[in-house]
Formats: structure tokens, sequence, C-alpha cells
């Protein structure tokens, strides 16, 4: 009785053999897939990859074989490309692509913007900063004309000044005040060091040819609240103390 052996040929996957016989194994799945892949799909592609801007349904219908459902294509184009950088999104009726949204991170750049002040601006700034704690109604009137809210509301979003408090008058006015910003930005080691009359003379600011009498007030930050000042109500700076400036007065 004659016994016939099987051979068998154990096959490790550290076997380069295995490892090469995989690879080919793939490579041919890979050439498969793309053979069953529907050529809509590439021309889906190619039209939304080309586009400058993003394109309705009827727009790829036009150029698209007869018979498609285009709107079935796309539904799978956006499958495939969901997991990937790039997403294809429909937004408004309106087909792109667009990068994944937890990677918009990669694109973002932070910028500086310069803008220069307005003279209306410039002025308000030294007028506080000289004058604090000051209301917008003490500002017109040392300035001599109406301030609209753009000039104050610029230095606000700048960071120069601050709402420090509200006065003790009808109304109660918020005064407004420097901050340490606008004591960094001009290298300044604290607000004595502002230029006073002789300085402002000398660099020919001021006219030589002043009132009798006429004085620059000590500048002072001190951010205890004067006598005549409250505390700011809750909600001041919530409600939007800085809105966006106007340009009645730039």
């Amino acid at each position: 009785m004659a016994v016939v052996a099987e051979r068998r040929r154990i096959i490790s996957t550290d076997d380069p053999e295995f490892e090469a016989e995989q690879h080919t194994q793939n490579e041919v799945e890979q050439e498969l897939e793309i053979e069953r892949r529907p050529e809509e799909l590439r021309l889906l592609e190619a039209m939304l990859f080309a586009s400058a801007e993003p394109l309705d349904e009827k727009a790829l219908g036009q150029r698209m074989p007869d018979g498609v459902d285009v709107h079935a294509a796309l539904v799978r184009l956006q499958l495939e490309y969901a997991p990937r950088g790039v997403n294809l999104l429909c937004v408004g009726g309106k087909w792109n692509f667009r990068t994944a949204g937890d990677l918009s991170w990669l694109l973002s750049r932070e910028s500086t913007e310069q803008r220069k002040l307005s003279r209306a601006a410039i002025e308000t700034l030294a007028i506080v900063a000289y004058h604090q704690p000051v209301t917008r109604a003490e500002i017109e009137e040392i300035r001599g004309v109406t301030t609209s809210k753009g000039s104050v509301d610029v230095l606000l979003q700048t960071g120069w000044l601050r709402p420090r408090g509200r006065r003790k008058a009808p109304g109660r006015p918020v005064t407004y005040g420097t901050t340490e910003a606008f004591i960094a930005h001009f290298g300044l080691e604290n607000l004595g060091d502002l230029p006073g009359l002789d300085e402002l003379k000398g660099s020919g600011l001021l006219d030589g040819r002043l009132p009798s009498g006429f004085a620059i007030p000590a500048p002072s930050d001190d951010p205890t609240l004067r006598e005549d000042e409250d505390p700011l109500d809750p909600g001041d700076l919530d409600m939007g103390m800085a809105p966006r400036p106007t340009a009645t007065d730039e």
C-alpha cells in the first residue's frame, strides 16, 4: 500500500517572495479598480479642478455623455474624497473642491495691517493721553469740533484707549484713558515721559505765540477711579463699546 505524502510549504509573512507576490497582487487589484471606476467620475474631476468657480449640475451635465446621472456621480465622487485632504462640497447648489475643514489651519496666515491714523484720531489720542480720564464731550470741547464715534472707536480697536468708568454727571458718560499698549507702542517708560510744553515748542508742534497762562496738564494713567467716576456697569464691554468706525470725522 503506497502512501502519498503531501508536501506543503509554509510561507512566512517575512519571506521576501511572499512580499513580492503580495505587492504584485495589490498592483493588479489597483489596476482592476481603476478599470472598474466609471469614466464620468474622471470627467467630473477634470472639470471641477479646472474651473475657477463652483459649477452647478446643469453646467457639468452639458459636457457629460448622454444618459449619465450627474447628481449620482457627484455624490459618489464626494464619498471618494471625504477622507482626503481635499473634499468635494456642494454649496448653494454648486460643486467645487475645497481643503478639508480640519486642515484649514495649514493654509491660514496671519498678517499685520498698518493703517495711518486720521488727524481727528491723532488729536483725540493726544487729548486723552494728557487729560485722562476724559469723556467724548470733553474731547469735543477741547478740540473745538464734534468728534465722531469713529475716532474714539478706532483707538479702542488698536488697544491704545480703554473705557475707565462713568462720570458722575447727567447721562453718566463713559470716561477714557490710555493703556499699557499705548505706552509700549510709543516707547515710553510711563505716561509721565510724554513731552512737556517746552519740548512741544522746540519740536515745532506748538505755536510760539501761545495765550498767556497756557499750560499742558501733567498726564497720569493712574488706574484708580477718581472721585467723579463710577465703575463701569456690568455688560458695558460686552455691549460693543467699540463698534465699527464711521467715516463722519475721518
